[in-house]
């Protein structure tokens, strides 16, 4: 499996992921500071390996805080707080740099993560499956990910087929959590 933000685009799609193994542009220099600290998530989204999953794993910590000193609902509140937040950044980043979705643009798993832990109970094993399936709906983009990906523009098309990949990886995390739970 490849991360998709490394993934070769073709002609007419989405150009998420050229940008992860190359040299940032020169567009990036068009976007002020903060609003590539927002986008790239503190910087995670520049690795020149897997910046998808570089940023999911970049986001842990956060939801890990979060849910200790808040708990669930405080997690969804930054959950909605960041995909906002995360829709005027891309659609601003879009507009400065031309861009449809550069794989340096984070912020969307930031979100799709964040979802995804809502169900998990404040554990390393929970956190580590709910990373795992959430990488896995991002990459894989199975219907509707894929076609919210390929189908919408600027910072509703970026954040939103993480938010499809994030509600999928949710449901298996609360099934996982009800069987560990069981047993």
């Amino acid at each position: 499996m490849t991360d998709s933000h490394q993934e070769v685009p073709t002609q007419g799609a989405s150009t998420k992921g050229t940008s992860a193994q190359e040299a940032p542009s020169s567009s990036m220099a068009s976007v002020p500071r903060p609003l590539l600290l927002v986008t790239t998530w503190f910087g995670s989204g520049l690795s020149p390996v897997a910046p998808g999953t570089m940023g999911s794993a970049a986001a842990l910590p956060f939801a890990w805080g979060l849910m200790w000193a808040f708990g669930p609902w405080g997690l969804g509140v930054a959950t909605v707080l960041v995909t906002v937040l995360g829709i005027w950044a891309c659609n601003a980043h879009v507009r400065r740099t031309g861009e449809q979705d550069p794989g340096r643009i984070v912020i969307d798993e930031v979100a799709g993560q964040w979802l995804t832990l809502l169900p998990a109970p404040l554990d390393p094993v929970s956190y580590l499956i709910g990373f795992a399936l959430f990488r896995l709906f991002d990459i894989t983009k199975p219907w509707p990910v894929g076609a919210l990906d390929r189908g919408l523009k600027g910072g509703l098309g970026i954040m939103l087929d993480d938010i499809a990949a994030g509600v999928y990886a949710g449901v298996l995390v609360a099934l996982v959590v009800a069987v560990r739970a069981a047993w």
